[in-house]
């Protein structure tokens, strides 16, 4: 790392082999394809003119709402939530699914169908929140918008500069905390499935990019991630993704779901301490909490019996303590369940959940 003008960058690298993920490099390589500074494992990748099409389309309407005011934006977001359950009102039957076998008898029917319609209205604003968070938030305007819940020691551990592990989930406007951390020149890095369009994976890529967040294809990321941490620097996971029959399987919202071992791995072989916290929308505003729910620090797995199950469930804990404090910001419509403990060796099955005629009672 280098100190430039007052703020953290990362100080040039030399090329790396063919194998890395490392964000940067513009060179060709026959295999992984790198796009948008992001290497994209084996994994299928669309570039034709459909995708080229959908990319230019994304970034019209990206550009068009930068010349409206963030409300009015939001305002219109939730007016096309409304237009999104009518033509596809599978997503929140699906939502409804979730939230009913999640909270049981904790809500009403009609109370569960709302929750349903505001999550989608909540992600619609997200994607609002994604093409104008570079524009309207940075190291002088971030307090306009932006509120600090209970990071007083997050806040200490970042200036003993030896690194930690952060994570969140998909809720409430997530990318926001990698953003706003890079925008006050903090060295962070984040993990990242690459989009399937490479043309639109550039320039999404592209938008994180503004204010210095580094990008790690998730695929890989883990042949970095010591180095990061090593050398100061955050490193940032969505903790709450579906880890398949290669998982490991904890209590969230009292299911198991697969859970990817990487992250609790990682904190054990690096000794850094792991931060569970989000960024949520208060009300419908452009107005955020950032906050920390948990810190789990090395001292408090040395002497679990099964360290790695204990960590993952620790901070999968803190992610439900979260969402179970605002659900409507929750992507509920993410199948998180979509893998099942049916046996050691087999296949998991397909995700089982009520039948929405069920759900809706």
């Amino acid at each position: 790392m280098a100190r430039i003008g007052g703020r953290v960058k990362w100080a040039p690298r030399p090329a790396a082999p063919v194998e890395t993920n490392r964000v940067g490099s513009r060179r060709r390589r026959p295999w992984p394809v790198r796009r948008g500074g992001v290497t994209m494992g084996r994994m299928k990748t669309k570039r034709d003119v459909n995708a080229w099409l959908l990319a230019v389309v994304i970034r019209i309407i990206f550009a068009l709402l930068q010349m409206f005011p963030i409300e009015w934006n939001l305002q219109t977001a939730r007016l096309l939530a409304r237009l999104w359950i009518w033509l596809s009102p599978r997503h929140r039957d699906r939502a409804l699914a979730h939230l009913q076998a999640s909270f049981g008898d904790a809500f009403t029917p009609v109370q569960l169908k709302r929750l349903a319609e505001r999550c989608l209205a909540s992600w619609t604003m997200f994607a609002v929140e994604v093409a104008c968070m570079p524009r309207l938030i940075n190291r002088f305007t971030w307090s306009r918008y932006i509120r600090l819940v209970n990071c007083e020691e997050l806040i200490e551990l970042i200036v003993g500069g030896r690194g930690l592990i952060l994570v969140t989930g998909h809720y409430g406007s997530f990318e926001l905390i990698g953003h706003f951390l890079a925008s006050l020149g903090l060295p962070i890095a984040a993990v990242m499935r690459p989009f399937d369009n490479v043309y639109l994976n550039e320039y999404l890529v592209s938008t994180r990019r503004t204010h210095g967040l580094r990008l790690l294809d998730k695929k890989g990321a883990m042949t970095e991630a010591e180095e990061i941490l090593e050398s100061g620097a955050m490193l940032a996971f969505i903790g709450d993704q579906d880890a398949g029959r290669k998982g490991i399987f904890v209590e969230f919202f009292d299911r198991p779901a697969s859970t990817y071992k990487s992250i609790g791995l990682l904190a054990m072989a690096t000794g850094r301490p792991i931060v569970v916290g989000s960024a949520r929308r208060r009300g419908i505003q452009a107005q955020y909490d950032f906050m920390v729910e948990r810190i789990i620090h090395p001292d408090d797995w040395a002497d679990k019996p099964d360290p790695l199950r204990w960590i993952t469930q620790s901070y999968t804990a803190g992610i439900e303590q979260f969402v179970r404090q605002a659900p409507e910001q929750y992507l509920w419509i993410h199948r998180r369940w979509k893998s099942r403990p049916d046996g050691a060796g087999r296949r998991p099955s397909r995700e089982v959940l009520p039948s929405p005629a069920a759900a809706r009672g």
